[in-house]
């Protein structure tokens, strides 16, 4: 069963790339908005399966337009079913309601870092599997309400599994000096919370409870779970 992370974090592939697994990385693009009022939890599930169901529709276009039949992504889609991975990656601060995301500017990741100076926030990551196959070929679970009506061949789900990592990460206590350094390095404006702890970040960060993978922005042990869990489900 290949794999395809649909992921542009640069992160996320070199962890994946860490179990020495074979996959394939295409990149989403959603409104990563938070609703108001609503919670970490509703808004990081909302995320993983926005991204999938986006990926979804972005494999079936490529297969139903790539002229390059002899692609190892567009054989792999005709020839078995795949593991599609999606993932988001939050801070929640101790209120346990409030979404640390990435800052939209320097003032914005301040107020992040204000909040969480010299106090313990957690780090959460949602990993969600999609397998996918075309047709009925490879799975009982298919549902011919699925099929294309002029009966091209179309991906469908037909199994989804999600997990949800949380890490405590403590901060020392954060001078305006240090913001401004950080934040002048270029290291923040990408990163949920506005910092790397694989990174300058990691200056920042005076203990953890948990997944350091997760804090990175995937709990690798945990993602392997999860895909050998789908593998076992998947019919042969």
């Amino acid at each position: 069963m290949d794999i395809i992370l649909a992921s542009g974090s640069p992160r996320r592939r070199e962890l994946l790339s860490r179990a020495q697994l074979t996959f394939t990385v295409i990149s989403v693009d959603i409104d990563e908005t938070p609703y108001q009022d609503e919670s970490p939890k509703d808004y990081i599930v909302r995320m993983v399966a926005a991204k999938a169901e986006a990926a979804t529709t972005q494999l079936n276009k490529q297969l139903k337009n790539n002229e390059d039949h002899s692609s190892y992504l567009y054989q792999s889609l005709l020839s078995q079913p795949i593991i599609l991975l999606t993932s988001d990656t939050i801070g929640v601060l101790p209120d346990g309601k409030t979404v640390l995301v990435k800052p939209n500017n320097r003032e914005d990741a301040y107020h992040m870092w204000q909040q969480m100076s010299d106090s313990t926030h957690e780090v959460w990551t949602a990993v969600q599997a999609t397998q996918l196959s075309i047709l009925s070929t490879h799975c009982k679970h298919a549902h011919q309400s699925d099929y294309d009506s002029d009966n091209e061949q179309v991906l469908q789900v037909v199994n989804q599994q999600q997990i949800i990592e949380r890490t405590e990460v403590t901060f020392i206590a954060l001078t305006a000096e240090m913001m401004s350094e950080y934040w002048d390095s270029g290291e923040p404006a990408d990163k949920a919370g506005g910092y790397g702890i694989q990174g300058l970040g990691a200056a920042w960060v005076s203990r953890i409870n948990g997944s350091y993978t997760n804090v990175v922005g995937l709990p690798l042990a945990q993602t392997l779970a999860l895909i050998k869990d789908m593998s076992n489900d998947a019919c042969d």
